[in-house]
């Protein structure tokens, strides 16, 4: 059978992470059954022949462009994986690969996006929190720092594979900075350190040399730790593969956008009910 790889999209929020693990729901679960329940993958089968993802996303975090490589049917597009795939998985594009294909090592690279709510230092949107406010210059001044070619041995819980360079800009949107990390790959949890590092630079928690010690070989005492942002706010955003070209399913693309806009409508509702509360309780 022919190798294609298809772009996914999900909602994190819901699961477990992307890669498998016993007795709690996850993305790749939920792929491999849709396969099953297409007959592409046999009852008794470990994983699809080929098969490869892009990257494994923590708990809680979601995708724009997961992508997945494997040996299927030519019948199988993405809106006939939809047909078995949940609401909150979404498959949008596809592209013929190359018979040795492989979706995590042939990424040239990835980018992610984190929604970070930072209240400028001049709002007074945030209540009179004045510990959540950030200054945009010192943030950016953090990103400058974090990008390019380090050892980020403290910023990740590996503890080999530890070098990498990427690239951190941050634009403002109102109440939010929108963060995009971009590199060939990543150590577990290293964009979600590297927020937290920045906004703790910007909001005047910990100084800009903080960064520089950060790098230093010695590892940082317990209580100087970084630690993780919320994964909630973190999307996969894009994958990159030299000579690829994905084909947008119009129709599996359509069925993406209403049902995160569904979404989308829900989740400002259920603000709007949290605001209810929190601006009534007196």
């Amino acid at each position: 059978m022919p190798t294609r790889a298809f772009r996914i999209a999900y909602d994190g929020t819901g699961y477990y992470g992307f890669q498998r693990q016993p007795d709690v729901p996850t993305v790749e679960d939920a792929i491999f059954d849709a396969l099953r329940g297409l007959e592409v993958l046999a009852p008794d089968a470990d994983k699809p022949d080929g098969y490869a993802a892009a990257g494994r996303t923590d708990a809680g975090v979601s995708a724009l462009a997961q992508t997945v490589g494997l040996e299927t049917p030519e019948w199988l597009t993405p809106r006939a994986f939809n047909a078995e795939l949940p609401a909150d998985i979404r498959a949008w594009a596809a592209a013929a690969a190359s018979d040795d294909f492989h979706a995590t090592h042939h990424a040239i690279s990835r980018a992610y996006t984190y929604h970070l709510y930072a209240p400028p230092a001049a709002s007074e949107s945030n209540g009179g929190e004045a510990e959540r406010t950030v200054d945009d210059a010192r943030f950016r001044a953090a990103c400058e720092a974090l990008s390019g070619s380090h050892d980020f041995h403290n910023l990740t819980p590996d503890d080999r594979n530890t070098e990498r360079a990427p690239t951190l800009e941050a634009t403002r949107d109102g109440d939010y900075l929108t963060v995009t990390v971009t590199a060939s790959g990543f150590a577990r949890e290293l964009v979600r350190r590297l927020v937290s590092l920045a906004r703790d630079v910007a909001t005047g928690a910990e100084p800009l040399a903080k960064i520089d010690r950060t790098f230093g070989s010695d590892p940082l005492p317990g209580h100087e730790g970084i630690a993780p942002a919320p994964p909630e706010p973190l999307v996969l955003a894009a994958v990159d593969y030299p000579g690829l070209e994905f084909a947008v399913d119009d129709e599996a693309a359509a069925s993406a956008r209403a049902i995160f806009e569904r979404r989308r409508i829900d989740r400002r509702t259920g603000s709007r009910v949290a605001g209810q509360i929190a601006d009534s309780v007196r």
